[in-house]
């Protein structure tokens, strides 16, 4: 792995703290990967083989059963999937595939498990990551169960409002998948952004225009305790 890439991985928080001498030797092993679009990196129940860091592009976490697929997730540049399998040694409860060229390092988890046990920073950054990949858990199982779908949609436009700070954005992700993270069928999600035009919201494909930031507000009722990822 060269030196660049190192020291770009080095700027996680997880690994930010760790003694320079065993951060040496948790990237000893570690390579970096090149991978077009649509590519399986991971599948759920596989063994953890590896701690992954996304350095460029997107991948979207996603699970299956019985048929059916949902999206779990998408991770972008720099961050890391998926860790607690990685540190528990068990089976991925997630599969994971590039969503467009990405760049991928690919650290043996095999030396994150031994690295966890000699380096108290690392260990101290893993449980506050772990920890907040819990809340962040929690806050999408309430958003799941506490609201009908024309909220949850709601909801989630206020939050790409807020990142984006613009009142007319692109969703980032595709209306299939868009409808699956939130817990639709694509054919419900059309539904959902019909009722959503009375409150301000018009979409155009991908593009969308809150017209009545209030308005939308209102009908949300947006809650910290479910809608701030960063806390």
């Amino acid at each position: 792995m060269s030196e660049s890439y190192k020291e770009e991985i080095r700027d996680l928080t997880l690994f930010a703290n760790m003694d320079e001498a065993n951060y040496r030797a948790l990237m000893r092993g570690a390579y970096v990967q090149n991978f077009p679009p649509r590519i399986d990196l991971i599948h759920e129940n596989e063994p953890p083989d590896f701690l992954h860091v996304v350095l460029s592009g997107s991948v979207d976490l996603f699970s299956a059963w019985n048929g059916r697929e949902t999206s779990m997730a998408t991770v972008r540049p720099v961050s890391t999937f998926i860790l607690a399998a990685s540190v528990r040694n068990l089976p991925y409860l997630m599969s994971a595939r590039t969503l467009e060229k990405s760049r991928i390092a690919l650290i043996p988890s095999q030396d994150v498990r031994a690295v966890f046990s000699e380096d108290s920073a690392f260990a101290q950054a893993i449980v506050a990551e772990l920890a907040q990949c819990y809340r962040a858990v929690v806050k999408n199982t309430k958003d799941l169960k506490l609201r009908t779908s024309l909220e949850r949609l709601a909801n989630y436009l206020l939050r790409q409002q807020d990142r984006t700070g613009s009142l007319e954005f692109d969703l980032t992700m595709e209306k299939r998948r868009l409808a699956s993270f939130l817990g639709m069928t694509p054919e419900n999600l059309s539904r959902a952004f019909k009722g959503l035009e009375p409150y301000g919201v018009k979409v155009a494909q991908n593009h969308i225009v809150i017209t009545d930031l209030e308005d939308l507000t209102r009908y949300a009722k947006p809650n910290p305790l479910i809608d701030d990822y960063s806390a």
